[in-house]
């Protein structure tokens, strides 16, 4: 049916600093996926190669020390490079399996010189191509000592049946300004990725439903002391710092209503699944809708800059 979609939540643990055994998690949870007949799938923030959990375990503020500089270049060489095609095996899967994939990567841009990284969320449609790359507009806490500074350019919505999806980066999920614009591309369906733990998900996927009247999916990941592979490197280090569980889950799904469709679900690995109705979101946008009937832009309204931002521009 044209108005409903079956959308799946791949909650699963990264291979952490190791993107070629957590790309292999992706693929098959992709295959799975279509096997239940979804027709799009959301992965966690950050899923490949991992959140850097160990920035806060190491004393990841010191300056010019080996410990954080060792495992910043690990990271960096684990991260992925879309121009060099380290994406294309998942294209291929989605349009294989005609599933879109919203899928959460540290992104080594090239067009940034190819050194320094971003938290980005791409969207892959069902015949496989890569719609948008938005770079986390604003890495959170210690997230900056290793991630750099995204922009605008993925501030984009895509059609699917239905639907208007869109999406965003964990903490940029409150910022009221990053949302808005996803508003008034007409989503309706919003898409908040996060390293795990329902501490973030459990109150704002039923806030931003209920201020967007748009269905909501947050997809987290999940990490435990023991899942650091025995490859990370400082292992000791990070492991006497280390709390037993670091990610617990917590993906979850709410309705235009702001009410849980799937309430967080916690230290659970695998494939959550629903069926979202369109009619509901028309049905709750009756009597509130933020950009349309219950907006004043002759009194306040939004500028976007779109441009993707890069250091140096050559005129050849």
């Amino acid at each position: 049916m044209e108005h409903t979609l079956k959308v799946a939540i791949a909650q699963i643990t990264p291979v952490l600093l190791n993107k070629l055994e957590t790309l292999k998690k992706v693929e098959q949870s992709i295959i799975d996926a279509a096997l239940v007949g979804s027709e799009l799938i959301v992965f966690g923030e950050a899923l490949v190669p991992g959140y850097p959990f160990w920035v806060a375990l190491t004393g990841g503020a010191e300056w010019d020390t080996k410990v954080n500089k060792e495992l910043h270049a690990t990271y960096v060489k684990n991260s992925i490079q879309i121009e060099a095609g380290e994406l294309d095996r998942i294209c291929d899967l989605a349009k294989t399996n005609k599933i879109a994939v919203y899928l959460g990567i540290m992104e080594r841009a090239k067009n940034r010189g190819g050194h320094s990284i971003y938290a980005s969320l791409v969207y892959i449609d069902a015949t496989g191509v890569i719609k948008s790359v938005h770079r986390k507009l604003q890495p959170t806490y210690d997230e900056r000592l290793t991630w750099a500074p995204g922009d605008g350019n993925g501030l984009q919505v895509h059609p699917l049946k239905q639907f208007t999806v869109g999406g965003l980066n964990c903490w940029e999920n409150w910022m009221p300004l990053p949302r808005t614009a996803l508003y008034g591309l007409g989503e309706n369906l919003h898409i908040a990725v996060w390293p795990g733990s329902d501490h973030n998900t459990k109150d704002i996927t039923r806030f931003i439903a209920r201020e967007s009247r748009s269905y909501v999916i947050s997809a987290s990941s999940l990490m435990t002391k023991k899942d650091f592979p025995e490859s990370t490197p400082h292992l000791d280090t990070i492991l006497t710092n280390a709390p037993e569980v670091l990610a617990n889950g917590g993906s979850c799904i709410a309705g235009p209503d702001g009410e849980w469709i799937i309430e967080p679900v916690l230290h659970k690995e695998g494939l959550i699944t629903a069926t979202l109705d369109f009619n509901r979101v028309l049905e709750e946008r009756q009597n509130f809708d933020v950009v349309g009937h219950y907006s004043r832009p002759d009194v306040t309204k939004l500028t976007v800059n779109r441009q993707r931002q890069s250091t140096v521009e050559f005129n050849d």
